[in-house]
């Protein structure tokens, strides 16, 4: 893992990595999305990435520099499924092969979408956790460079490059709202306003039911729970990381949590009002932003969509 704290400079230079790859995301604004919460909101649209999740940005750039070493040996990830995705693709694009460790009953969409970028499928565990401890003894016994979820300088600073985008969309932005499993976009969004514009508010969205990283962002300690059940499956983490975590706790203004009934809520939202789809962890922006939008008046608010890959089965019986 590289884990050294991620700089502005950085994030600049993720760009210049990864621009060959990647076309700059859209920013939109929903008139009937802005007219249900009284205020202007801009969706950050990284539902429209290839593997239709924000994570590719940090997984180019963390691939594309391996060392040939690395690439020999092969990499090794844990994930719910847009992360696993991200690993493969940017593997697929460099020639290095990879193993994506996931858990029993994963998300069916993203598991297929995983091999179909090259990776090799272990599905072992009940959760997020349990699969990220067996890609981790796996690697140990195979040599492979183990590439962390979050613990990754390099996947932080490749995330980070929509809050580039987004200033030069929408400069004036008052608000920024982004979901956290991890903590990858959060803390590289955080690092990117904060160094640039940091009258810009940044608000931190975790489910309820999943809720490590935010009393990890209240105590100061990395906190776990026994469970993270939630369908918000690029939430769903049991345990808080050690490179995110600090970053969150400096740079973010407030952490707000949203219930499931309140995700489906947003997801629908999304459908009705923006004709867009967005899966849980995409849609809890919208959700928290409206559990606060007394306070945010007048103000201009971006939304990361961070991605749409939900089950058809879950979509259709929360419409």
């Amino acid at each position: 893992m590289n884990n050294e704290k991620p700089t502005l400079k950085g994030v600049f230079e993720a760009r210049k990595r990864i621009s060959p790859y990647l076309t700059k995301t859209p920013l939109v604004n929903y008139p009937r999305l802005s007219k249900v919460a009284g205020f202007e909101i801009y969706v950050k649209h990284e539902n429209l990435q290839p593997t239709g999740a924000f994570k590719i940005r940090g997984g180019i750039n963390l691939v594309s520099q391996l060392s040939p070493e690395d690439k020999r040996k092969g990499v090794i990830t844990a994930s719910t499924g847009n992360h696993g995705q991200s690993i493969a693709l940017a593997s697929k694009m460099f020639g290095v092969k990879t193993i994506v460790c996931v858990q029993e009953h994963a998300n069916p969409d993203k598991v297929e979408a995983i091999r179909m970028y090259g990776a090799d499928i272990i599905a072992e565990g009940s959760d997020f956790d349990e699969a990220r401890v067996n890609s981790e003894r796996i690697g140990k016994e195979r040599g492979m460079r183990y590439v962390h979820s979050a613990n990754e300088t390099h996947l932080i600073e490749g995330v980070a490059t929509a809050g580039l985008e987004i200033l030069e969309d929408l400069p004036d932005v008052d608000a920024i709202f982004v979901p956290v499993g991890g903590g990858t976009m959060a803390a590289g969004l955080a690092i990117v306003f904060k160094s640039i514009r940091p009258e810009v508010k940044i608000f931190a969205v975790q489910a309820e039911n999943a809720p490590s990283v935010f009393m990890s962002w209240k105590s100061g300690k990395l906190e776990s729970t026994e469970s993270a059940s939630t369908i918000a499956d690029g939430l769903a983490t049991r345990q808080a990381f050690k490179l995110t975590v600090p970053i969150l706790r400096e740079l973010v203004d407030d952490f707000i949590l949203v219930s499931e009934d309140e995700i489906k809520d947003a997801v629908r939202l999304y459908v009705e009002k923006a004709h867009t789809i967005a899966e849980g962890a995409g849609a809890a922006p919208l959700a928290a932003c409206l559990k606060v939008k007394a306070s945010l008046k007048g103000k201009k608010v971006v939304l990361i969509l961070s991605g749409g890959n939900i089950p058809l089965d879950l979509l259709k019986s929360i419409l």
